[in-house]
């Protein structure tokens, strides 16, 4: 196994980087097509640099976050677990790393034989949510008493399954959203973005005419149309009032952040940093889309027909901008209340993490918009603040014997998948899990049995 372990580390590294997966799967679909070599360079090159751009402005994002969850915590004193995928991941890693990379490996493998073989066409290419995933299955598996290689085969079938299942389960609400089907979701916070769109359905009859994307603005106003200064202004907005709250409370704490700066004008530097971090976040998924899918045909018509690439929830982001901007401050006020709740019943404080409110509520908002309108995002995208603040406190007693008790996953999926395994394998031991597993392989089969047009999920209506 030692002398092993390089070389997977080395396929780890590809596998974790969405970059790289989705060039990797660029230039198979390109040399399938049998474009000329020039092509296939800069058509394989688009979609890496495309998602390194993306990755980049949600680094700024993320890292201009920080500052305003400390504001939030200290203006309004408010302690407690904050759900974070990245911290639960690397303290997992020192107990779980070789179960979590073989796990990942043994899940691409099984995904792309699921794409082949059944009717669900869907390629997962958001490597570091697979390997989020891969780190749960690990946990909640070896928890159960699954052990070796029983615990890589089983968590490695069920990453596999979920990652070719999980974007067929709202594939319907993706096309309203995209207005098309050439792309799936590809994020484990997946559940909750379809809740939202189901929740949005309940105002249909005014999705189009009443659309985030269409609310009327005076001429006067009309450079808020601009994402970029719409962006600056909102967040502004939010990061001044947190940050004179907080020095309120306790000036050292602000201080200490803004370092030589006044408080007041690091606040809106973060704030406009921000805002262009979610432009060059726009700009990294025009990249991508301009050429993977063009590159993913070659890969559906000659070596998975059908295949559809699930991406991350960031590539979804430019349909709806302003539902971006609503969906995230919708979760956010369903992340706060959802706090109470969980803190009044079960003495747990989920405090909400900007960065799952921003990304999952951002989304949530665009699926919630595409079938509901402005009522819709709002409604849709505070109820997955409320979801994404259930699920890590029911998760947590889950990952307690890992001592993980300090810090959750924080997107919707892993809650659920964390929460029905754990508690399978609790009250019904190994069978339970296989039990689980079984289901999942027959769902997987039996569309091939039944005569559907194209995907069957793609077209459960008809």
């Amino acid at each position: 196994m030692n002398a092993l372990l390089p070389v997977l580390e080395f396929i780890q590294s590809i596998l974790t980087k969405p970059a790289w997966i989705m060039g990797l799967f660029a230039f198979v679909g390109l040399v399938a097509l049998k474009r000329p070599a020039h092509k296939v360079m800069t058509g394989t090159l688009k979609p890496i640099l495309g998602y390194i751009m993306l990755s980049a402005g949600a680094t700024v994002v993320q890292e201009n976050l920080a500052p305003l969850g400390t504001f939030i915590e200290t203006g309004f004193h408010i302690t407690g677990v904050v759900p974070n995928n990245e911290v639960v991941v690397s303290m997992a890693q020192s107990v779980l790393g070789v179960q979590t990379m073989l796990i990942l490996i043994l899940g691409y493998v099984v995904n792309i034989l699921v794409a082949r073989f059944t009717k669900f066409k869907y390629i997962f290419l958001t490597g570091h949510h697979s390997m989020f995933m891969a780190c749960l299955l690990s946990a909640v598996l070896q928890a159960s008493g699954f052990a070796d290689a029983q615990l890589v085969i089983i968590g490695g079938l069920f990453l596999g399954l979920f990652s070719a299942m999980l974007p067929a389960v709202g594939q319907r609400f993706t096309e309203k959203v995209t207005d098309g089907d050439e792309i799936a979701m590809g994020h484990f916070g997946s559940l909750a973005y379809y809740i939202s769109a189901a929740v949005g359905s309940l105002f249909s009859a005014e999705a189009e005419k009443n659309s985030t994307e269409e609310i009327e603005i005076p001429e006067k106003y009309a450079f808020l149309r601009d994402t970029t200064i719409s962006t600056a202004l909102t967040m502004s907005f939010f990061y001044l009032v947190t940050a004179i709250a907080a020095y309120i409370a306790d000036p050292k704490v602000v201080q200490d952040l803004a370092g030589t700066d006044n408080f007041i004008v690091y606040a809106l530097n973060c704030a406009l940093a921000f805002a262009v971090g979610v432009t060059v976040v726009y700009n990294g998924v025009r990249m991508i889309l301009a050429d993977l899918v063009p590159a993913f045909q070659g890969i559906s018509n000659k070596l998975i027909p059908g295949a559809i690439p699930a991406v991350d929830c960031a590539v979804f982001f430019p349909y709806a901008p302003t539902a971006v901007i609503i969906g995230f401050v919708c979760s956010f006020i369903g992340g706060v209340i959802g706090m109470l709740i969980v803190g009044a019943t079960m003495g747990i404080f989920i405090i909400p993490g900007m960065v799952p409110h921003f990304f999952c509520g951002a989304t949530a908002g665009i699926f919630g918009n595409a079938t509901g309108g402005r009522k819709g995002a709002m409604l849709g995208s505070f109820v997955n603040g409320l979801l994404i603040t259930f699920a890590p406190a029911l998760l947590l007693p889950v990952l307690d014997v890992f001592g993980f008790e300090n810090t959750t996953f924080g997107d919707f999926d892993f809650g659920v998948i964390g929460i029905v395994l754990g508690r399978t394998a609790q009250f019904f031991g190994e069978f339970g899990v296989y039990a689980i597993l079984a289901i999942l392989i027959i769902v997987a089969f039996i569309p091939n049995f039944i005569k559907t047009k194209g995907n069957v999920i793609n077209h459960v209506e008809e």
